[in-house]
Order: structure tokens, then C-alpha cells, then sequence
């Protein structure tokens, strides 16, 4: 069965605004992220104020099944247009700036910055019996939430290589097709689910290589990439039906009441912390493979859902809307300091887990957004940023 849009072509020159919006979202729901690994998500961080939270770490392990792998998705709908308006070396260029730049930034500054935290945990969680001094600040380098610009660079450079390789016989043309039929997105999710299983075999979940903290999600950060290319070029994003967004949202709902629980726990609609819980992360247990189709059926569902939802609702901007949408990116980059911070400010504040973390949230989310206008302020920030 093919899907077929009942929504008319926008202009290729129009803006998405929908998706300057949803870009916004995804991004503000990366510092929430961030603010419950803080408050028992157990995922390693800058900070952290244990025990584990059960609610904390559903909350961290369902954000993390797809809201990356939706940013790749947005970079790779953007990829081809922006790729034939500059031109190879110019695109490659702006790939650079704004992504390296940042990163480079954040490895020598706010990585170092960060991990002042360390030093504000317990030294029998963090086995830190030193004062901080200049010497650890070798140890202090790193990407943190910047691999997302490392893992993108590569895919861009990887991106102008195969127009290179091709003779650039794809150039780009934006053009109205029928959509997936609901068989070939089914068939997708499959082959990502069993591919993801095979990869978390040799890197489990929660094993960092080469500073990516998330590799074990590889084939599903590779996969949307391309499909975002796939969706530029057929001007999917804009002819994507209600009702297929409404069919991603029930199979996002249905897999995590179903499939979540199972590889979680070993049990249907059981969510308990037990020493079990650790096989869903990989090395070939089953559990691992339940986990892999319900985090790659839930990925494409949201990534579905969330697409026509903004669509149909978030689909204009206002100056708030422009404003958050301008200053995004830059809060991605600069948030994870804030967010250290900020609950090093508060930690002596006596609350359960889930109301601090709700407390940390308000504060965080308009701080961060604040500060990224100040950023932006710095003479030549706006280039990059």
C-alpha cells in the first residue's frame, strides 16, 4: 500500500518553519534530558545527585531511543539544498565553521568548565581525592554533547564525497512522490532494529568509544541521515498526511507499553530496577534484541508523529517562536555548563528526585536561552552561530 499525501507542495523557497519549531523542541528536550540524567538517570555526566530514579531513567532511556536520531534526520532533510547553493568547497566551508568551530570550543572551554562538577560529588563516587588544579585539565578535554557536531561533520564530509563520486548526477530537485508504503517503513524498521541488535553485540549501550557516548546508536543516526536526504529530495516533510503521523504515534505508544517493559525487565508491563535490567543494553541477549525493535519502532513512530504534528499545529512563528528558533543551536552548544551549574547551585535544596528535577527544569530551560542571546551578542558569534 502506498501513502498517499493529501497535502499540496509548499514552494521550494519557503522556509519550514514547522521545523525551525520542532528543532526548538527537540533541542530544549536535550537540556531536559540532561537535567534528569542530574537527578538519577544513571547515564555518566559533568554532575550527578544519586540514587537511580526509576521514573528518571525511563524518562533518559525513552529520549534517548530517538531525539537524536531525529536531529540527524532534520540535518539530513537541509543536507542536499544547502550542498547545491554553495557549491562543494563553500558548503564544506560552512560545515566547518559551524560545526567545528563549536566543537572545538567545547573540547578546550566548556568541557573543562563542566567538569568542575566532579569535583562537587562525593569522592566515593567519583574516587577524586585531589583538590582541582591546572593539571587535570588534559584530563578535563572532551566532546560531551558536542559529538553530535563530530558525528555530523562526517556525515557531511561523507555526504560531499559520494556527490564527488557520483559526478553530482543527483543534483537536487525538490519534486512531489508517493510516499513509503506503510510495508517499506515497516521493512525499515526491521533492518534498523536487527542491525542495531548486531551492533550493540560489540558496543553495548552505556560504552563510550572514541568519546561518542551513544556509537551503539550508529545504524539509526546513519539511517535517518539518509532518509532526511531521501525526504529533501521527494518533499516528504511537507506532504507527510495527518494520518500517518497519527499510525507513528500509536506504534511509538503500543511498542512502549508492550516491547519497553519486556527488555527492560524480562516481564510484560513490569518496570522494576533489578540486577536483570542491564541485559537489555546489548551482548547478544534477548532482552537486547526486544530493546532494539522497540527503540527503532518507537524512533521512526515519534519521528513520524512529531513531523505532522508541527506540521498541521506549529506551522507559523511569531517573534517568541523566531527567538527561540535563532538562539537554539546555540543552547544545544552552552547548555551543558548551565545545567552543571545550576544544580550545583541547588543541591543543598532538600527534594524528592522528581521535584527537583522539575524545579532545575524551569530554571534551566529560560537560562540557557538567556544565555545564548548574550552568546549571540559577541561580536562574529551570529556567523557561526
Amino acid at each position: 500500500m502506498v501513502i498517499k499525501s493529501t497535502t499540496m507542495a509548499a514552494e521550494p523557497s519557503s522556509r519550514l518553519l514547522f521545523i525551525d519549531n520542532l528543532r526548538t523542541g527537540l533541542i530544549t528536550l536535550v537540556v531536559l534530558h540532561h537535567v534528569a540524567v542530574v537527578y538519577g538517570a544513571f547515564t555518566p555526566f559533568y554532575y550527578v545527585e544519586p540514587p537511580i530514579n526509576l521514573a528518571m531513567l525511563v524518562f533518559g532511556l525513552t529520549n534517548q531511543s530517538w531525539f537524536m536520531g531525529a536531529l540527524f534526520l532534520l540535518s539530513g532533510y537541509f543536507t542536499p539544498g544547502s550542498f547545491e547553493r554553495k557549491g562543494p568547497n563553500s558548503f564544506l566551508k560552512d560545515r566547518l565553521l559551524r560545526l567545528g568551530i563549536p566543537l572545538i570550543i567545547f573540547i578546550f572551554v566548556l568541557s573543562p568548565v563542566a567538569s568542575i562538577g566532579y569535583w562537587q560529588m562525593p569522592a566515593s563516587l567519583t574516587g577524586i581525592t585531589s583538590p582541582l588544579t591546572w593539571k587535570a585539565y588534559p584530563h578535563l578535554l572532551g566532546m560531551g554533547p558536542l559529538w553530535f557536531a563530530t558525528m555530523l561533520l562526517i556525515f557531511d564530509f561523507g555526504y560531499a564525497a559520494w556527490r564527488k563520486l557520483t559526478k553530482n548526477r543527483t543534483s537536487y530537485s525538490m519534486s512531489q512522490s508517493s510516499l513509503p508504503s506503510y510495508l517499506l517503513i515497516g521493512s525499515f524498521i526491521l533492518a534498523l532494529a536487527l542491525l542495531s541488535y548486531l551492533v550493540r553485540i560489540v558496543v553495548p549501550m552505556g560504552k563510550e568509544v572514541l568519546d561518542f557516548p551513544t556509537l551503539c546508536y550508529l545504524p539509526q543516526y546513519f539511517s535517518l541521515f539518509v532518509l532526511g536526504i531521501l525526504a529533501s529530495r521527494h518533499n516528504w516533510f511537507r506532504a507527510l498526511p495527518s494520518s500517518l503521523g497519527l499510525v507513528g504515534f500509536v506504534i511509538a505508544l503500543v511498542t512502549g507499553v508492550l516491547l519497553f517493559p519486556l527488555a527492560f525487565s524480562g516481564h510484560l508491563f513490569w518496570l522494576k530496577l533489578t540486577p536483570a535490567v542491564a541485559n537489555f543494553a546489548g551482548k547478544g541477549q534477548w532482552q537486547s534484541a526486544v530493546y532494539a525493535l522497540w527503540d527503532s519502532t518507537f524512533a521512526v513512530g515519534m519521528c513520524l508523529g512529531v513531523i505532522t504534528l508541527f506540521h498541521r499545529f506549529f506551522s507559523g512563528q511569531g517573534k517568541f517562536g523566531r527567538f527561540l528558533s535563532q538562539h537554539s543551536y546555540t543552547v544545544y552548544i552552552i547548555h551543558t555548563p548551565i545545567v552543571v551549574f545550576l544544580a550545583i547551585a541547588v543541591k543543598g535544596i532538600d527534594l524528592e528526585s522528581l521535584l527537583k528535577f522539575g524545579m532545575a527544569a524551569v530554571i534551566a530551560v529560560p537560562t540557557c536561552f538567556v544565555a545564548a542571546y548574550i552568546v549571540r551578542k559577541i561580536p562574529l558569534a551570529s556567523r557561526i552561530l
